[in-house]
């Protein structure tokens, strides 16, 4: 039963942002409960109003909001989630991910979080071949971050190649299969047991 799961939508900048709109509306069908957490790239390409509407929640991006803090904290809200979901994952949240960094909201909530992850990278093809990215995917891999993606295809820049992000459905389905798992364990519980 998924009524009443929590995912912790964080969508970072990236002509694929969109596709973020269909998931929450999805999400939403299958009674989960999204918290959207927007980086300041992601506002170029959706807007806090749409995602706000959609997920019918306040949408988190600042990481110094005093109202935020005195309601829930930035340490609370990353710990606070069933799942987190990075949609799209853009080639510098993947690198400030890989790096440890935590200079906005959604890098300090992914910092701080012992929930597990599930992103799905969206960039151009030779963003996603270039060795640097490679190795900090693998990093993630080893950390266990999960990742629906990318798909093969042609590119809004009219590249074709690895790195369009995976299709809604197929997160979803990433999602279903993360909750579906009973011995799925999370990324730090190995170490320590909630």
């Amino acid at each position: 039963m998924l009524t009443g799961k929590k995912i912790l939508l964080i969508i970072t900048g990236g002509i694929a942002a969109y596709k973020s709109l269909e998931l929450i509306r999805k999400l939403k069908e299958q009674n989960f409960k999204v918290i959207p957490v927007m980086t300041k790239a992601a506002e170029n390409f959706v807007t806090p109003m749409s995602v706000s509407a959609l997920a019918q929640e306040k949408v988190h991006n600042k990481l110094f909001d005093l109202t935020d803090e005195a309601e829930m904290g930035h340490i609370e809200l990353s710990r606070s989630a069933d799942l987190i979901v990075v949609v799209p994952a853009s080639a510098d949240f993947i690198a400030k991910t890989a790096t440890g960094q935590a200079n906005d909201l959604a890098s300090t909530l992914i910092l701080a979080t012992d929930t597990n992850i599930l992103m799905a990278p969206a960039m151009n093809v030779r963003m996603w071949e270039n060795p640097t990215t490679q190795k900090n995917i693998k990093l993630l891999h080893e950390i266990g971050i999960k990742f629906a993606g990318p798909n093969e295809g042609d590119m809004a820049c009219g590249e074709f190649g690895f790195g369009r992000m995976a299709e809604v459905d197929e997160i979803l389905k990433e999602i279903e299969i993360h909750f579906s798992n009973k011995k799925l364990k999370g990324r730090h519980q190995m170490r320590r047991k909630r």
